[in-house]
């Protein structure tokens, strides 16, 4: 009995020491962006040595890359709860991920720094890239309505669309607003019904 509460007190503070460090890194990101973000920095301000964030994350392309994952999990989660609104499928896609862009606007130097890990991924980050596209995926497959194997195709080009304009916007080239006017064109050519 005493072994699996050591474990669990274990388990536990493995958890908080690596909520600390993507914490950390968020703090860093809001600072200044990917830039910003260095693992000794990162060590620092989490109060952890830099062999223990290493031990958790081997870049910071993919602590960044994990923060991300977090921030689209919490978003379906959110949406659970919340579901979107909008009459039809092209309505609620806008919708959902009008409401994404929202959020990543109020921190736009995190918001950067994540985008250009995704933008900067590697074979070893494959794993999380793939679960980022899945999860932001699974949330427009929701918001669609329909689960088909054409709303998953949709999905996977929504994503896409959306990250193209994302980075269009942390890059400086497009306004904040281009982004969500991209999904609202493209949900509707995708999703309306055809004259």
């Amino acid at each position: 009995m005493q072994e699996a509460d050591s474990s669990s007190t274990l388990a536990r503070s493995q958890a908080a020491r690596r909520r600390r460090v993507i914490d950390a890194a968020l703090m860093l990101a809001a600072r200044g962006g990917f830039d910003n973000v260095q693992m000794r920095d990162v060590a620092g301000e989490a109060d952890v040595a830099l062999g223990t964030v290493y031990r958790y994350f081997a870049s910071k392309e993919r602590l960044l890359l994990e923060a991300m994952a977090e921030q689209q999990e919490d978003l379906r989660g959110y949406l659970i709860s919340h579901p979107a609104a909008g009459d039809t499928p092209a309505e609620r896609v806008i919708n959902v991920l009008g409401r994404a862009n929202i959020s990543l606007r109020k921190f736009p130097d995190i918001t950067a720094a994540m985008v250009r890990a995704f933008g900067a991924s590697s074979e070893e980050n494959r794993d999380v890239v793939v679960r980022v596209s899945d999860t932001m995926g699974s949330i427009i497959t929701v918001a669609i309505g329909t689960n088909t194997m054409r709303d998953q195709r949709i999905a996977r080009v929504l994503v896409q669309v959306w990250m193209s304009s994302l980075i269009g916007w942390v890059g400086g080239v497009d306004p904040a607003e281009r982004v969500d006017d991209d999904i609202a064109i493209a949900a509707h050519l995708l999703l309306d019904p055809k004259p």
